[in-house]
């Protein structure tokens, strides 16, 4: 309990998504097609949350590591419940894209 509270605070491990990303991870980026467009991860997919149900199918590999990111974390972590439900095994949730993309850099 206290693991998983701390972790929900961002006080657990620390993710290394550079790492992730080296290994073959896909960024998943939850915005709309509009926010998407003012600016994004090269490379990273882009299905909205409100889709993601109906598009999951796109993401083929469930053990394939998924990081997920929006504008702020919010949608991010939605977006990490609905793949954790539909059987992905390891999702990240990696925040507001902006913050994701300085952390792939360093």
């Amino acid at each position: 309990m206290i693991n998983a509270l701390k972790q929900l605070l961002g006080f657990g491990p620390k993710t290394d998504y550079a790492a992730l990303v080296k290994q073959g991870a896909v960024i998943l980026d939850v915005r709309s097609k509009g926010e998407y467009a003012g600016g994004h991860i090269k490379g990273s997919i882009n299905i909205s949350v409100d889709t993601l149900h109906n598009n999951i199918g796109k993401l083929k590999d469930k053990n394939k590591p998924v990081i997920t990111c929006c504008a702020s974390g919010m949608r991010s972590a939605s977006a990490k419940s609905i793949l954790k439900s539909h059987g992905f095994t390891n999702v990240y949730n990696g925040g507001g894209w902006s913050g994701l993309q300085a952390k792939l850099r360093s």
